[in-house]
């Protein structure tokens, strides 16, 4: 009895950990088998003739002086310590190079250092790509030389690259300026990405403009819904909006899929409301949000305070579901819900995903869980006991069209509105969106992954 009590346990052991198997995170052998070998990544402060030699690069790359020969000794003392560290501001230095010939020396002296084959297709992403997979991190005092770049270029970024829970190193130019304007600016014009504040709004009645099958991102709060066209989002990303008696920051990345809604009131005393604004920063391929009051840097993701006072206190903003649907079915399920107003999409109608993201990211992202496609659609949650959980998307509807239960733990998914909804085993709502698969593997890195 005993002898077949303890096989169906080794059988029960093993069927768990294929189980296991299949919804956890791969090892990290296919990092080595995309990228090749990691470097051998150096510890300690730099040398005194390296500082030296890269104060003279920085100076080149700040002041985009002319091209001297005499400069190939400083690309050559930094090349020949073969430090991976230092190929992070190399590739700093290249986002804003425009001289052909500073740019092909950096490309050299990245080359050199990670020992990569020097050819005219060796690119700027590849090199990033890379340094990310192989999790090479910053050398001492790299943040300051970072900062040197960057607010060469863009004004209003001296308050936002400060010391925090952020790897800078992984942070990156998307090309366009901050939005700095202050609250309730939304007419103010600006070279940026503008965040609309307080959006002007109408009944569904009154939304003729939008048809039964364009994308809308639904949020309810305390009975009131409120519908946020994808085409007024594409062009904000970014609202600081009220809805049922509740503050609301409500991000949009169109890199990574995600439309995310976080509560910015009920802070700490002594805390004013958080007005989140679009940095013109990346982190591999996912916003860079900021606080305009105290300049705080936040992980759009995670709705962290990563930098700053907010950082300081600890300051985790909760969120809302936000609810990825089409404007028929919102608006059969939600009669009574308001809209944004038309004119908030300033005549534009981008459609990036179908477009410009069509055939992946266009920002550097490193490795990737190759467990799904990066670009696939997934119903991301927290269970109750912390773990985050990926739902496919279009496998989850199927089974659910289907009549089957798609269940985690203490969570499960119904159809809804439209969309797709996470639910405690109680039928309480649990927070939920959707997001692009490099996205969330990214920022949950143990993250579970359902299957059928």
């Amino acid at each position: 009895m005993l002898r077949h009590l303890f096989a169906i346990a080794v059988v029960l052991c093993f069927a768990f950990d294929m189980l296991w198997a299949q919804t956890v995170g791969p090892s990290r052998d296919y990092v080595t088998a995309e990228f090749g070998a990691p470097p051998t990544i150096q510890e300690g402060s730099l040398d005194a003739s390296v500082k030296e030699a890269l104060e003279e690069i920085l100076l080149i790359a700040v002041a985009q002086a002319a091209w001297d020969p005499a400069n190939a000794a400083a690309f050559d003392t930094i090349a020949q310590t073969y430090d991976p560290r230092l190929v992070w501001i190399i590739t700093d230095m290249q986002r804003f190079a425009w001289r052909p010939e500073f740019y092909a020396a950096l490309t050299r002296a990245a080359a050199t250092i990670l020992d990569i084959p020097l050819n005219t297709g060796l690119r700027r992403p590849e090199i990033i790509n890379k340094m990310i997979a192989w999790d090479i991190p910053a050398y001492p005092g790299y943040l300051a030389h970072k900062r040197h770049v960057f607010t060469n270029y863009v004004s209003g970024w001296d308050k936002i690259f400060v010391e925090g829970d952020i790897a800078w190193q992984l942070v990156d130019w998307g090309g366009v300026y901050i939005d700095a304007r202050p609250y309730d600016s939304t007419d103010d014009v600006c070279h940026c990405i503008p965040a609309v504040d307080n959006p002007e709004i109408s009944t569904a009645a009154e939304a003729t403009w939008l048809e039964d099958d364009d994308v809308i991102f639904g949020i309810v709060v305390n009975g009131q819904a409120r519908a946020y066209p994808r085409r007024i989002m594409e062009v904000r990303e970014m609202v600081n909006d009220t809805l049922g008696g509740r503050d609301l920051g409500i991000p949009y990345c169109t890199l990574c899929g995600a439309a995310q809604a976080y509560f910015t009131d009920r802070l700490p005393a002594g805390v004013k409301r958080p007005i989140l604004r679009t940095s013109g920063l990346l982190i591999r391929s996912n916003k860079v949000m900021y606080d305009t009051e105290t300049h705080s840097v936040f992980d759009t993701f995670l709705g962290k305070a990563v930098t700053g006072p907010l950082a300081d206190i600890g300051l985790q903003l909760e969120q809302a579901t936000v609810i990825t649907t089409d404007w028929g079915a919102w608006r059969e399920a939600y009669p009574n819900t308001t809209v944004l107003v038309e004119a908030l999409a300033l005549g534009r109608d981008f459609n990036l995903r179908e477009t410009r993201d069509a055939n992946g990211p266009i920002f550097p992202i490193g490795d990737v869980d190759p467990r799904l496609p990066v670009h696939e659609d997934i119903i991301g949650t927290i269970t109750a006991n912390g773990t985050p959980v990926a739902f496919p998307r279009a496998t989850a509807v199927a089974a659910l069209v289907a009549g089957q239960d798609v269940a985690f733990e203490d969570v499960r998914l119904e159809l809804f509105a439209g969309g797709v909804r996470a639910i405690g085993l109680n039928g309480d709502e649990r927070l939920s969106h959707q997001a692009f698969w490099f996205a969330w593997s990214q920022f949950y890195s143990e993250t579970v992954l359902w299957t059928e």
